[in-house]
Order: structure tokens, then C-alpha cells, then sequence
């Protein structure tokens, strides 16, 4: 499956913004989702997970309460809203599918490009 993210950009902090992931699958459901983020010098981390049919959410304890994963599986699509943007938020973020287990449970199989999200202070 091939993963297409988007809607990174530069943001002050406290502002917003929503990453998309256009997912080529012709099964979209059948993939567990999730954005993973890396940041200059850091290694790559866990952001937020979502299941199969979007019923169950997971997220990064640095991220829960300001962001929001979703998916569309008639779109193919999978969604992070983020809120209250720190400074510390600044990464490339990629999105992530796997058929088996939730994201933040295992490697994901399949990897997005990476959007980039700065957030100035």
C-alpha cells in the first residue's frame, strides 16, 4: 500500500494544524493506521494510532489532549488534528499502515513520506 501525507507547514505556537493520509489500499479498512514523527538529531517516535474501523484510539502521552487521529475509511484516509502546537512539536511526521496490529504495538509494514510541521514560538 502506498501512503501519501500532507498539510504540514510552519505554525506559531498554540496555533493548529490537520496532516492528512491518502492511502492507495483498495482495502483501507483492512489496515490499522498511525503517525509516528521525527525531529532533528532525535530518533523517530510513536505520535497517535487508530484501528481498523476507527473505533479505538492510542496516543503519545506528550501529544493526548491536543491531538486528534481519525480515519475515513470511504476516503482513505487518516487524519491528525493537531491543537495547541508546542515548539517541541517540530518533526517530520509520517504516517504508517499495518494489516496486523496497531501501530504503536509493532513496526509498521508500510511507511508514508514524511510532512514537515514547524512550530515557531
Amino acid at each position: 500500500v502506498q501512503l501519501q501525507a500532507s498539510g504540514g507547514g510552519l505554525v506559531q505556537a498554540g496555533g493548529s494544524l490537520r496532516l492528512s493520509c491518502a492511502a492507495s489500499a483498495r482495502t483501507f479498512s483492512s489496515y490499522a493506521m498511525g503517525w509516528f514523527r521525527q525531529a532533528p538529531g532525535k530518533e523517530r517516535e510513536f505520535v497517535a494510532a487508530i484501528s481498523w474501523s476507527g473505533g479505538y484510539a492510542y496516543y503519545a502521552e506528550s501529544v493526548k489532549g491536543r491531538f486528534t487521529i481519525s480515519r475515513d475509511n470511504a476516503k482513505n484516509t487518516v487524519y491528525l488534528q493537531m491543537n495547541s502546537l508546542k515548539p517541541e512539536d517540530t518533526a517530520v511526521y509520517y504516517c504508517a499502515a499495518d494489516p496486523a496490529d496497531m501501530v504503536h504495538r509493532t513496526t509498521p509494514d508500510y511507511w508514508g513520506q514524511g510532512t514537515q510541521v514547524t512550530v515557531s514560538s
